[in-house]
């Protein structure tokens, strides 16, 4: 049995610079500064055709920037894992238009989901004039017999149809038409003074 630290003493922590000697000395740093330096070259020659790719795509000039920047990001950190670096310009492209999809997926799913636009709401001037109309209506109302009023009211608040207020009222559905004709002239004549 081998032991690499005696028993009693702490491990020592390892620092940053301890790290990149290490590198060094292994030969992962030119590794990496070759991925730097690929990258760089990458991105001189293929972004603006990339971002040109995606607003095709997107129809959005901003967001295509950032996916193409998004898809640099992406190919930054897995460079190491790249098979083949000449293939990675092939991959960039492909994550662009995959992140471009997505963008677009995005888009259809807040259009469908958005929330409905509250309808417009009337003016405090409107809600003043339809609260003197009403004001006015129900004044004119009371002027009337009660035959009329409740003939009228049945007609046109409840809705109802002449058999129907013949039968609450308890009259013919004659009496029901010459108490709303006699009611409507009234009313006509204490609302619209002028006509």
């Amino acid at each position: 049995m081998t032991t690499s630290e005696p028993s009693g003493v702490a491990e020592r922590p390892i620092h940053v610079t301890e790290t990149l000697v290490a590198d060094v000395a292994l030969g992962a740093m030119p590794a990496r500064l070759d991925a730097e330096q690929a990258l760089k070259e990458l991105y001189t020659l293929h972004y603006k055709p990339l971002v040109r790719l995606s607003a095709l795509l997107l129809r959005d000039v901003g967001a295509a920037e950032e996916v193409v920047q998004d898809a640099f990001i992406e190919m930054h950190k897995g460079w190491l894992r790249l098979r083949d670096t000449e293939k990675a310009l092939s991959y960039l492209r492909q994550a662009v238009v995959n992140r471009s999809r997505s963008v677009l997926r995005h888009r259809v799913v807040v259009e469908r989901n958005a929330p409905k636009p509250q309808p417009d709401m009337p003016s405090a001037e409107h809600g003043a004039f339809a609260l003197l109309e009403r004001t006015a209506v129900i004044a004119a109302l009371r002027q009337l017999p009660e035959r009329q009023r409740e003939a009228v009211v049945l007609r046109f608040y409840g809705d109802m149809s002449e058999a129907q207020i013949a039968d609450a009222m308890g009259i013919s559905r004659g009496a029901v038409k010459s108490h709303t004709s006699r009611a409507m002239a009234a009313l006509r004549s204490v609302l619209e003074p002028d006509a």
